[in-house]
């Protein structure tokens, strides 16, 4: 699921659509910035190196041709191009860092919690997962939020195609911040984070429970519908939490940014983004985020369900 994850984050964090000098130039017009030397007819990300402006375009066949991706495909395809195939696992490994210890502790959490702590104290089969889901990835995210920082960065829009984020400027950046502002600074982006994944937990799992439940009465059971479940859970709970996840997203990246000391807050950030860009950007990536999390979480709840049935017949 990496590559959808990649695209996600660099639609969550090209720069804004810039305004041209002039609504309509003529047909095959420059509208860069005066002090622009020539006119670029090439819109490859190579052909901006030189250049001080970060979006070129050209007025051509009744359109502008921009170097911003518009849409998950274009994003595909400008990865593909400027770093190759490469490029679209970007993060992975920190990915696996922090998916594999974390998705197990965060799934063996709410188990216990569904299971064995809660149901004492809450009587409401609705109620309980969804409480169940909110303490486990809060406690979880919490913890592994300084390795999602690192992974943001990584797979974020670069400064330009020549110079992209590695792991080695990532952690070299993360050591002059803590030197300068302090270890709590790794932890920077958890507020939206926790506003985006302790109502996507909650709304998951209480889905997800009433959909196995449904699927029950009628008599199915097994893998298959705890994919089906999951699935449909979970892209109903990223389209719901899409907004928190661009917060969270751009708190993040605008560590390697050079207006990180303008915007620290995720409020005066929320209402920048709909100020300068319309509020349609807090759902920027929402294709490649639902087709990451459909099958992600259909994947994951499936192989719980039936190696854990399987397991426990051992």
């Amino acid at each position: 699921m990496t590559p959808f994850d990649l695209v996600k984050t660099r639609l969550q964090t090209q720069p804004p659509r810039r305004r041209p000098l002039f609504p309509r130039p003529p047909n095959n017009t420059c509208c860069q910035p005066l002090n622009a030397a020539s006119c670029v007819r090439n819109m490859s990300s190579l052909a901006l190196r030189s250049l001080p402006t970060e979006v070129v375009c050209v007025w051509e066949g009744g359109r502008f041709k921009t170097e911003r991706v518009n849409g998950f495909f274009d994003a595909l395809r400008h990865v593909w191009r400027a770093e190759g195939a490469r490029g679209l696992w970007k993060g992975v490994g920190t990915t696996l860092v922090i998916g594999v210890p974390s998705s197990t502790a965060y799934i063996l959490t709410y188990d216990h919690l569904l299971n064995n702590v809660l149901p004492p104290l809450i009587p409401s089969q609705t109620v309980v997962p969804l409480v169940a889901g909110i303490v486990a990835r809060s406690a979880i995210t919490t913890i592994a939020s300084p390795l999602e920082l690192v992974r943001i960065n990584l797979q974020s829009t670069p400064p330009s195609a020549d110079n992209p984020h590695t792991l080695r400027s990532v952690l070299t950046s993360f050591r002059n911040l803590v030197r300068n502002k302090g270890s709590l600074s790794l932890w920077r982006g958890l507020g939206p984070t926790l506003w985006r994944d302790v109502p996507f937990s909650g709304f998951y799992w209480a889905s997800y429970e009433t959909w196995k439940r449904g699927f029950a009465k009628n008599g199915y059971e097994g893998a298959w519908v705890a994919f089906i479940s999951g699935a449909v859970s979970g892209t109903s709970a990223a389209l719901i939490t899409s907004p928190f996840d661009v917060l969270k997203t751009r708190r993040q990246a605008l560590i390697m940014s050079s207006s990180n000391h303008r915007i620290s807050q995720t409020i005066p950030l929320l209402l920048q983004i709909i100020r300068t860009e319309g509020s349609s950007a807090l759902f920027a990536g929402i294709v490649p985020r639902i087709a990451k999390i459909a099958p992600a979480c259909g994947i994951m709840i499936s192989s719980f369900e039936g190696f854990g049935k399987l397991l426990a017949k051992v």
